[in-house]
């Protein structure tokens, strides 16, 4: 499965360029539009945090609307200047924003989590979503988000049995939340959900298929994440034509753009849709290999190679992922055809990689 072979690629981490290095800070003034010169409408989804004055600082709203223009600074050129920038939009709304905000504060530190994995530096990422722990004001769908998104961190650095303790840490906190009141029946069970599927996955990353199979539940509306968790444990158990079912539902369903307004759907880092997007299409392309369709596993694994490479990069290393999931495609068709010139165009590929 994808998340298994990107266990065996370790990202080299691209370290973010210190905000010293890109520039003074007379130059990063610039970039930061005036709040005075924007316009911001609430809404009801996150009233709770009511319309900022300037001595009560940044609200929800404002600052979502900065965090998406950090985003487009950074990705504007996928560079670590670039990454800096954005980084640095994000930094100064969080300091811009209250004490007494902690969902905007934790929605903020999520927002740079995902900035700073998505640059390669996974370390970085980390710090800021434990972070969030000390929130403890703060929605319990923003620290189930940031707990997801340390164990979706720890698995990729092949760190098993700390994902492990942090799964329990993350079903431990819900079984404490369970009282918040500021946190609805419906809501609640779509977290309940969330954190039954991240537990899932850590136990079958962790070989324990049993254990796993008990945390998915088909009678309930699914995430994308855990709509792939349960692909995969479907797939690890042979159950190839369930867990394409599960492959292509989670492609269908997952919305590419992130919501951070919604403080019970957060997610960072790779939990985020279009790194499950991304991991969807590729298991289905290995899963279609393993069928032996290798002409409909080309095309899948092509497309996600391409969606990866517009989102990331060409040269990030889960574009490095992918192309290893193409290479082994190849290597087990020329298994299968006796096939010389396909182990060349495998070659070819860990070539690439190199």
């Amino acid at each position: 499965m994808f998340r298994v072979v990107q266990k065996l690629v370790k990202p080299s981490l691209i370290k973010t360029t210190k905000l010293n290095q890109v520039g003074h800070t007379s130059s990063h003034q610039s970039i930061f539009p005036s709040l005075s010169t924007v316009r911001f409408y609430s809404s009801d989804d996150v009233a709770s945090e009511s319309v900022s004055s300037s001595s009560s600082g940044l609200n929800l709203p404002v600052a979502i609307e900065m965090i998406k223009y950090g985003f487009g600074l950074a990705r504007a050129q996928k560079s670590s200047e670039s990454y800096a920038q954005g980084l640095f939009v994000m930094e100064q709304c969080l300091s811009a924003t209250s004490t007494e905000s902690e969902n905007t504060k934790g929605v903020i530190l999520l927002a740079m989590s995902k900035l700073l994995s998505e640059s390669g530096d996974l370390n970085e990422a980390m710090e800021k979503l434990q972070k969030i722990q000390d929130l403890g004001n703060s929605s319990l769908g923003v620290r189930v988000a940031a707990i997801e998104g340390l164990i979706g961190l720890k698995l990729e650095l092949g760190e098993d049995i700390t994902s492990s303790e942090l799964a329990d840490k993350c079903v431990e906190l819900l079984k404490t939340g369970s009282e918040d009141s500021k946190t609805s029946s419906g809501e609640y069970e779509v977290l309940q959900t969330r954190v039954n599927g991240i537990k899932g996955l850590v136990e079958l990353v962790n070989g324990s298929v049993e254990n796993a199979g008990t945390s998915f539940q088909e009678d309930k509306g699914l995430s994308g994440n855990v709509m792939l968790s349960h692909g995969e444990l479907l797939h690890a158990t042979g159950n190839l034509a369930s867990a394409k079912e599960f492959y292509q539902k989670a492609i269908q369903e997952i919305p590419e753009a992130d919501n951070f307004g919604d403080l019970h759907s957060l997610a960072t880092c790779n939990m985020v849709p279009v790194e499950v997007l991304l991991g969807a299409t590729c298991a289905l392309g290995q899963l279609e290999a393993h069928s032996g369709n290798f002409s409909d596993a080309e095309e899948i694994l092509t497309r996600a190679l391409t969606k990866a490479e517009e989102h990331f990069g060409p040269h990030h290393p889960k574009v490095g992922v992918i192309l290893t999931c193409i290479a082994l495609m190849f290597r087990h068709k020329a298994k299968l055809e006796h096939s010389s010139a396909l182990l060349i165009q495998e070659v070819g590929l860990i070539l690439v990689l190199l």
